[in-house]
């Protein structure tokens, strides 16, 4: 028997399936890369307009208010950080990425994890669909992604959004599964409408949870995000695949420190964003 006859390649069937994509749907795809790449222009832009300096100052007052003293402090070292180290465009770039990525991935992952909260067997379905995304080396997302959308951000965020999606739709649904069933029961008892229910007793019940997974989705996003540096997405996933390129360990090593500071000040700014209410104003 021949041995190839066993052999299985999924390219064989994938590939065609992506030239049908690219032949019949490449306008919707062509409007997704426009809206998505405008989107991203307008926060970059946005936060490259300001002056470094006057844009720290502002993150640092506005942490001060929105959070706390140190969550202000933090923020005007991770800035500072990236702007002393001269990564600042960089630096920015990467934020706009992980923002788009990050409320796409949240507006995908949401209401699916709230459904499957409700419904079983649309959990029992989307679970191993979950575990093959969370399985997939994340690179492999940025194969299929650059082949429909070409080179650039768009294919990065895509294949961002993606990878972002499972930790948040897992956790979401465990936070829904968690809150107790008197409550929510309490809530239909006295009449009040299930969209009620959901945003004044069920979502402040599973804040905490919920939280957790959107510090997961932004971490794991950032981290794609430099992976994208491999496809043209620039930001400092670039930085780090030039010292790699060029064995230059000084630039690969300031880009992985600056990564490590735009990671502490998106995940303690949104950590104390959400987590305002319940816990007081610090110094």
């Amino acid at each position: 028997m021949n041995p190839s006859v066993l052999q299985f390649s999924p390219g064989a069937f994938l590939a065609p399936a992506v030239d049908w994509l690219n032949t019949n749907l490449h306008p919707l795809f062509a409007a997704i890369s426009y809206l998505v790449e405008a989107v991203l222009s307008a926060i970059e832009t946005a936060l490259l307009f300001v002056p470094p300096v006057a844009l720290i100052a502002i993150v640092v007052v506005a942490a001060f208010l929105a959070v706390n003293v140190r969550a202000a402090i933090l923020a005007g070292l991770c800035l500072g950080f990236c702007l002393i180290v001269g990564f600042w465009t960089a630096s920015m770039q990467t934020v706009a990425l992980v923002t788009v990525s990050v409320l796409i991935s949240v507006l995908v992952a949401f209401p699916i994890g709230v459904l499957c909260s409700r419904y079983k067997t649309l959990e029992a379905i989307v679970r191993p669909v979950l575990d093959v995304m969370q399985t997939v080396p994340p690179w492999v997302y940025l194969i299929p992604a650059v082949m429909i959308f070409s080179l650039g951000r768009v294919p990065a965020i895509i294949a961002t959004i993606v990878y972002g999606i499972p930790p948040m739709l897992r956790l979401t649904t465990l936070a829904f599964n968690q809150v107790p069933r008197e409550f929510v029961e309490l809530g239909s008892a006295i009449g009040a409408h299930p969209r009620s229910v959901l945003w004044k007793i069920e979502i402040p019940l599973a804040k905490q949870t919920l939280l957790v997974g959107l510090n997961q989705c932004i971490l794991l996003s950032l981290a794609m995000v430099v992976l994208a540096g491999l496809v043209g997405a620039g930001g400092l996933g670039a930085e780090v695949t030039r010292g790699l390129t060029r064995m230059e360990m000084g630039l690969g090593l300031r880009a992985g420190l600056a990564i490590v500071a735009v990671a502490l000040l998106l995940d303690r700014l949104s950590r104390g964003l959400l987590d305002r209410d319940s816990t007081p104003r610090a110094a």
